[in-house]
């Protein structure tokens, strides 16, 4: 049996008081909070064995990298992917967005003719589609849109139903034999409903075009298997999945980095470079990783993903569940709606919610003045506001440190929104 309330207690950031209130994280989705171990992984690098990876001969420098390849193998281990060496399919990025970006400027070069051969299946041109989804965020949404502007394609998208779930029933007339890239988001940033991807996926490879997966809101809270889920890429960032800022990682299978041509330029991805032809890169991951990597940070992730493993994914999504029942009872209030589905089925505990009447800024100030952390404004996924008619919402989402109790206080602080603000 886990106890969750130990748990918290590893928390440090957890044990203060807010506007005189214990604090009341609920902002998960945004960013996670960081337990002990976590902390004292990143200082303890800088304390110990900084140095650069992959470079220099000394012995804090191997110190250094053994501990950055270590790190990576953790994560490779976390979501399922390959670590042996020469194999790897795990590519250190400034995070998801990063990761992202990299994807379509890479495919972006291939369409420009670079990487050879190999790197064909990745050019688009003009009559050549992009399929994303509505629920995407806007990390996934605007680099493949700019992809499109930039080569010709065409970008459209899957729609979504009532309640906010990415529609899996109208695949053949949205993925056709033109399709080229499909990029979908694992679970919705907004709605909290865990994507039905697997029909999806099967559709993009029927017509030979490569899935990407968004996974930033999946793997800090699900068993994630990119192998079992086959999907080609898959992009999250640490920072949500209890491991610090300013790093992220992108997956690939390692046949599609292998042919993958390289997005960033610079040291340490190059074997062999001159001044009067091509240079020669290096092979996956060094290709995508140019310059100084955020060495500290992704020993501390690799801290965060067996930290994770080890409490086990399962028990995690469990323990979350409880406390998604809760935060669903937001729905119950009179004047609020919950965006996204109300069932607690094939969803997570982020809960996206209107209050009728009062504008989300002082919705959340409102909250915030009882110690309660909640998220404000469109949540960098607009098209899925508009979805529901609105431009903002208010958003609480759960991570692992988390009770019910912690839900029950948020709910009943939105009782009493409306009668504060006169609007009953």
């Amino acid at each position: 049996m886990v106890d969750f309330k130990a748990i918290r207690g590893e928390f440090p950031i957890l044990d203060q008081e807010i506007h005189g209130h214990p604090l009341v994280y609920l902002d998960s989705a945004a960013t996670s909070q960081k337990p002990e171990c976590v902390i004292d992984a990143e200082a303890n690098f800088y304390r110990t064995i900084n140095a650069g990876v992959h470079r220099g001969a000394h012995e804090l420098a191997a110190r250094s990298t053994v501990a950055f390849e270590e790190a990576r193998a953790k994560v490779a281990k976390l979501v399922g992917a390959n670590a042996e060496e020469g194999q790897e399919e795990i590519v250190v990025t400034g995070g998801a967005t990063a990761g992202l970006n990299l994807l379509a400027t890479a495919f972006g070069n291939a369409s420009l003719g670079r990487g050879g051969e190999a790197a064909k299946r990745f050019a688009l041109k003009p009559g050549d589609e992009i399929v994303v989804s509505r629920a995407e965020h806007h990390s996934v949404l605007l680099p493949f849109q700019e992809l499109a502007y930039r080569t010709g394609a065409t970008f459209k998208w899957i729609d979504l139903t009532e309640d906010g779930r990415v529609r899996t029933d109208n695949l053949d007339e949205v993925i056709t034999e033109r399709t080229k890239v499909v990029a979908v988001t694992h679970v919705g940033n907004t709605t909290g409903a865990i994507t039905n991807v697997a029909p999806i996926i099967k559709r993009a490879h029927e017509v030979g075009a490569v899935f990407i997966l968004d996974a930033c809101q999946s793997v800090p809270h699900l068993k994630v298997d990119f192998h079992a889920l086959d999907v080609d890429f898959a992009a999250w960032s640490a920072h949500k999945m209890y491991g610090p800022t300013g790093v992220g990682f992108l997956y690939g299978k390692r046949d599609m980095l292998e042919a993958l041509p390289p997005a960033n330029f610079g040291g340490s991805m190059v074997e062999l470079a001159y001044m009067d032809h091509e240079a020669q890169y290096m092979a996956p991951p060094a290709r995508f990783e140019a310059g100084t990597q955020p060495v500290a940070q992704v020993v501390a992730a690799g801290v965060a993903a067996e930290w994770m493993m080890n409490i086990g994914l399962e028990n995690i999504e469990a323990h979350e569940r409880s406390i998604t029942n809760e935060l669903l009872k937001l729905g119950d209030i009179e004047g609020i709606r919950i965006l996204g589905p109300r069932e607690n089925k094939d969803r997570i505990g982020t809960v996206a919610f209107d209050v009728a009447g009062v504008h989300p800024h002082d919705v959340g100030q409102y909250i915030d003045a009882q110690g309660i952390a909640i998220r404000v404004g469109h949540h960098c996924a607009q098209p899925v506001h508009r979805h529901f008619g609105l431009y903002a919402s208010n958003r609480a989402s759960s991570g692992v440190y988390n009770s019910v109790e912690d839900a029950q206080a948020l709910v009943e602080a939105a009782k009493g929104i409306r009668k504060f603000f006169e609007v009953e």
